[in-house]
C-alpha cells in the first residue's frame, strides 16, 4: 500500500506525446470511450499544463455540445454535465484538507455512477475512492506530454486499451 494515497502501488501504462491541441483532443476522445461509471480520473500538471482543455475534449467527446461551456470550476469547484455515464468536473486547488473534499461529496457521486475528472486532485486519492487513472501533464516548451499511471485493479484496465494511432507513445524503459 502507498500510504500517501491509500491505494495500491502505482503503475505506469504510457506516456504519450501530446504536440498539438489535436493530439490532446484525441486523448481526450480515447478517455471518453473508455471511461464507465465509477471511474475516477485525476489530472495533474502545472498552471496551462492543459487539465482543463483535456476535460473539455472528454466532455465534447461524451456528447456535450458546443454551446455549453466547459471552465475549470476553480471556484465553484465542481461542474456537473449530462451524459451518459453522467460527467462530474472538480478543481480541487483551493481545497486545503481531505475534510473539505468529503464535503464536496465527489466519492458518492462516483458510488452512485458519475465518471469523475478531477483537477489538483491527487494528494486526496484516498477521499475521492482511491483506483484512479492518473493523467500527468508535463510541458516541454511549446509541447505537452500525459503520462498514465494506474493506481490500482479498474485503472490497470486501461493498459489493455490500445492508444490512437495518431498519439506516439514513448517507450518504457524502467521495465526489466
Amino acid at each position: 500500500m502507498d500510504e500517501r494515497h491509500g491505494t495500491l502501488p502505482m503503475q505506469e501504462i504510457a506516456t504519450v506525446e501530446l504536440p498539438t491541441r489535436r493530439a490532446t483532443t484525441r486523448l481526450g476522445r480515447w478517455l471518453a470511450q473508455g471511461v464507465i461509471a465509477g471511474d475516477l480520473v485525476v489530472l495533474t500538471g502545472g498552471l496551462g499544463a492543459g487539465k482543463t482543455f483535456l476535460t473539455r475534449s472528454v466532455a465534447r467527446a461524451m456528447g456535450v455540445g458546443p454551446e455549453i461551456r466547459v471552465t475549470s470550476p476553480t471556484f465553484t469547484l465542481v461542474h456537473e454535465y449530462e451524459t451518459v455515464p453522467r460527467l462530474v468536473h472538480a478543481d480541487l486547488y483551493r481545497v486545503s484538507d481531505g475534510s473539505e473534499v468529503d464535503q464536496l461529496l465527489l466519492r458518492e457521486m462516483r458510488a452512485h455512477g458519475a465518471v469523475l475528472f478531477v483537477e489538483w486532485g491527487e494528494p486526496y486519492l484516498r477521499e475521492l475512492g482511491g483506483d484512479a487513472l492518473l493523467v500527468k501533464l508535463e510541458m516541454s516548451g511549446p509541447s505537452r506530454a500525459a503520462t498514465l499511471v494506474a493506481t490500482g485493479p479498474r485503472a490497470r484496465q486501461w493498459s489493455s486499451r490500445a492508444l490512437p494511432n495518431k498519439l506516439m507513445v514513448r517507450a518504457d524503459d524502467k521495465q526489466d
